[in-house]
């Protein structure tokens, strides 16, 4: 059995503060406002209810008030609108009407309410149901069909221009537990008018790919022989956590942060800063995954237009997942609920959604003096902020890492269920890997895009580009020996576009050319890049211009408070060429400057029988380490660590991290 200690109660804050997200009262506020405006207060949804965050400087200015911004739909007409609410005022204080019907389109995220209206569509259609019958399933078998609704991709067909659209794919199931993704429907494709309600155009293919039917499930009362020979694990903190939480702020190690939360994004960090000394010093103002895309590489009618835009098109925040104690999170948990807004409008409350506690993480720092027995060893901790959301069969964690050395790192984590395919028995799968009888999964690149408002030292900053590179034999490298370091100071935003280089080593620092560090020059962190691809979609192919942001994986741009997303405000039913390509064609400065600095990386995934039915954790992300920011190791003050017990087989438990043998 695992155990765990309890978890912590969320405290609150009774005056919010600028960069909270937005409670329930002020969203029942805002709702009711837009909603009073609406045309009809009967088909008016609200995709996306956020906080419209202050600026920096607004911030800094100290009159700050509390703004929310709606995004509304009409489901009767699809007009979408944006509205700012001044909260304190009572006021909309800003209207604007999106032109989803002109090109290059774009459409409010897919809500949860059009997933269920979708399925019902699809199931009313005769023509559908015509396409079920074809394949062997009778009228009650086609109720327990499972109905994807998917983001629709875009290729400039006439139903999709300024069209709030949907593609369905459909998957056989025996009950609702059942694992529908091993019993894929090839060849039918149901195009959903979202707005209309009503299929506008169905693939049925000939020759018919018989449905697999072999079941593949993997709930824990479907397993026949678990393991039996797993010992209890126990994480206690007897004293409680190191970290402090007031509301929404956050103290730890010297760390300090604000946490937020939104409807796309999911998790935020605000104004991330270290304790130095009697400094506290700034490094980032805002740190989000702002989008990711998925693109299949699969050909045929069920796949070729598979590439959801999980942030923009759906999400990442509105499918959050209530973390389970002793589950998603382990030891001492301080929980953070977040207030959000249904498709209605009408506030609740996503329990459990933020996750944070400690972890032990090996060894922070070692050394062992042989000359003189000197033995000092530290061991590091850190502290992780995550959540996880669920879209459709996949399951993404973004846990974000801070460390006692000033290190921050972000990590994905990929799980949940492939995507599949019918295969004709005795063939094999052309597009991807077999994973089992007559079941293959397409191959498809999963991209991130994480956005860094930098604020290190809290003036402009300047991003940096280095390579390792072999000095010439000469005078000066007479053995051979000699290597340099190259250095390119990216000054415009034309120029930052880049595409990492494991053979050069190549990496990036961003820096504060206004200060000077302990060895004269000035401090900085570097951006670790890790093996990461690019999206490989041809040029000219409309995922490519929809997800221009995975074709580099650092973008460096000057900030506009406009620019918040990698891919733009709508990717949905989007043609394309918004995002960073269209921020970074602007070729502002972006040397000494108010930056944003946007990192693309993600993992190319050749499916595989040990990926079906259930995948085990793929990893990616990247890591900030500072370089030449602190004037020594920052943890080089930790104590030797006496409270943590180890315990050998059939010893008693020890502690040892320091010991002078002199």
């Amino acid at each position: 059995m695992l155990e765990t200690a309890k978890a912590q109660p969320q405290a609150q804050t009774a005056t919010p503060h600028p960069l909270d997200p937005l409670t329930a009262d002020e969203i029942t506020a805002a709702c009711a406002l837009v909603r009073a405006a609406a045309a009809s207060a009967a088909n008016c949804r609200f995709p996306t209810v956020r906080l419209e965050e202050p600026t920096k400087q607004e911030l800094a200015s100290g009159e700050v008030g509390r703004r929310a911004f709606a995004l509304t739909l009409d489901v009767a007409t699809g007009e979408a609108i944006e509205h700012i609410v001044d909260l304190g005022r009572g006021e909309i204080v800003g209207r604007k009407v999106v032109p989803n019907r002109e090109a290059p389109y774009g459409q409010p995220p897919v809500m949860l309410e059009e997933f269920f209206k979708c399925d019902a569509v699809v199931k009313a259609d005769p023509a559908w149901r015509a396409a079920m019958v074809r394949r062997g399933l009778t009228d009650k078998d086609i109720e327990l069909v499972q109905v994807d609704p998917f983001s629709s991709g875009f290729f400039d067909k006439a139903f999709e221009r300024g069209a709030r659209i949907v593609r369905a794919v459909s998957y056989f199931r025996e009950h609702l537990q059942d694992n529908g993704y091993a019993h894929p429907i090839e060849g039918v494709v149901a195009v959903v008018d979202l707005i209309g309600g009503k299929i506008i155009e169905l693939t049925d293919e000939d020759p018919i790919v018989p449905i697999p039917r072999k079941k593949r499930n993997y709930g824990a009362h479907e397993v026949p022989n678990p393991r039996t020979d797993i010992k209890p694990l126990h994480i206690e903190q007897p004293e409680g956590p190191s970290f402090k939480v007031d509301g929404w702020k956050v103290d730890w190690q010297k760390w300090s942060f604000r946490v937020g939360f939104t409807p796309r994004e999911g998790l935020v960090l605000h104004q991330l800063a270290y304790q130095d000394g009697a400094r506290k010093r700034s490094l980032i103002h805002r740190a989000s995954v702002t989008e990711m895309v998925v693109p299949y590489a699969d050909p045929t009618a069920n796949h070729f237009w598979k590439s959801a835009f999980d942030a923009g098109e759906y999400g990442l925040g509105m499918l959050a997942n209530a973390l389970e104690l002793g589950c998603d999170c382990l030891g001492n948990i301080h929980y953070f609920d977040v207030p959000a807004a249904d498709n209605k409008g009408e506030p609740f409350v996503m329990q459990n959604a933020i996750c944070m506690h400690e972890e032990d993480y090996g060894i922070a720092w070692k050394h062992y003096e042989f000359r003189n027995g000197l033995f000092e060893v530290r061991r590091s901790r850190r502290l992780v902020i995550s959540f996880f959301a669920t879209v459709g069969n996949y399951d993404y964690g973004f846990y974000w890492y801070v460390y006692q050395d000033g290190t921050i790192q972000l990590e994905t984590k990929l799980t949940g269920i492939i995507q599949t395919a019918a295969v004709r028995p005795g063939e094999k799968y052309r597009w991807g890997g077999m994973v089992d009888d007559n079941l293959g999964g397409p191959t498809h690149q999963h991209f991130f895009n994480v956005r860094l408002h930098m604020d290190l030292d809290g003036g402009g900053n300047t991003v940096t580009e280095h390579e390792f590179v072999p000095r010439p034999w000469g005078d000066d490298n007479p053995h051979g020996n000699v290597f340099d370091t190259t250095t390119r100071v990216l000054s415009r935003e034309r120029d930052a576009a880049a595409v990492a280089n494991g053979e050069t080593g190549r990496f990036w620092k961003i820096s504060n050319p206004n200060e000077i560090n302990s060895v004269g020059g000035a401090p900085a962190y570097k951006l670790v890049v890790n093996p990461s691809p690019l999206m490989l979609a041809q040029e000219g192919s409309y995922v490519r211009k929809r997800g221009g942001f995975a074709t580099r994986h650092i973008w460096v741009t000057a900030f506009d408070p406009a620019e918040k997303y990698a891919s733009g405000d709508y990717p949905n039913v989007h043609a394309g060429g918004d995002g960073l390509p269209r921020y970074a064609a602007q070729n502002r400065n972006i040397e000494n400057a108010d930056i944003v600095v946007w990192h693309s990386f993600g993992h190319t995934h050749v499916c595989k029988p040990e990926d079906f039915p259930i995948m085990p954790v793929e990893y990616a992300g990247f890591v900030l380490k500072p370089t030449g920011f602190f004037a020594a190791n920052a943890a080089g003050d930790l104590p030797p660590d006496r409270n943590s017990r180890s315990v050998l087989s059939g010893e008693k438990s020890t502690t040892c991290c320091h010991a002078d043998r002199t």
